[in-house]
């Protein structure tokens, strides 16, 4: 019996390609996964979490949340200080995550539950000085989308 076996990579293999040559044309290409907010425990401020990745050598140097009065990049450690930027070195992914550089969202104009989102917007300095704001839809979480994912697999 002889059947017709049609293959779907090449619809995958030209969107590839066509991707490809976007990325050749383009400037850099910026990438944002798992962001994400945990609430203060006095719930009138909260952090953002997420994963950054740049194509080429950038900075974080501001973000705007609706939400908040307030926001601010913050420097690893404890002591809450805040930085002017956070760098994005090329082709490698900065986690922005407790402890680690993060966003501070101070003064909440309204109480946040789990399962809220939050709208930030991310401005991105590259290294010619072009500015390019960048769109992220933050879930109010207790622990990070990658954590809760590894705690269900955990037997």
């Amino acid at each position: 019996m002889d059947m017709l076996i049609r293959p779907r990579v090449p619809g995958a293999v030209a969107w590839g390609f066509a991707l490809a040559l976007f990325a050749a044309d383009a400037a850099a290409i910026f990438i944002v996964t798992e962001p994400w907010v945990r609430l203060a425990p006095d719930a009138r401020s909260a952090e953002a979490y997420m994963e950054l990745r740049s194509t080429e050598g950038a900075r974080l140097v501001a973000v705007r949340a609706a939400v908040a009065t307030g926001v601010a990049l913050l420097a690893p450690g404890a002591t809450r200080a805040p930085v002017a930027e956070i760098p994005l070195p090329a082709d490698a992914t900065v986690k922005l995550a407790p402890g680690a550089f993060r966003i501070a969202l101070a003064n909440l104009d309204h109480p946040l539950k789990l399962g809220d989102r939050v709208a930030l917007v991310l401005t991105i300095e590259t290294a010619d000085g072009g500015r390019q704001e960048i769109p992220a839809n933050a879930e109010v979480r207790r622990r990070s989308p990658s954590d809760d994912h590894m705690r269900t697999h955990k037997h």
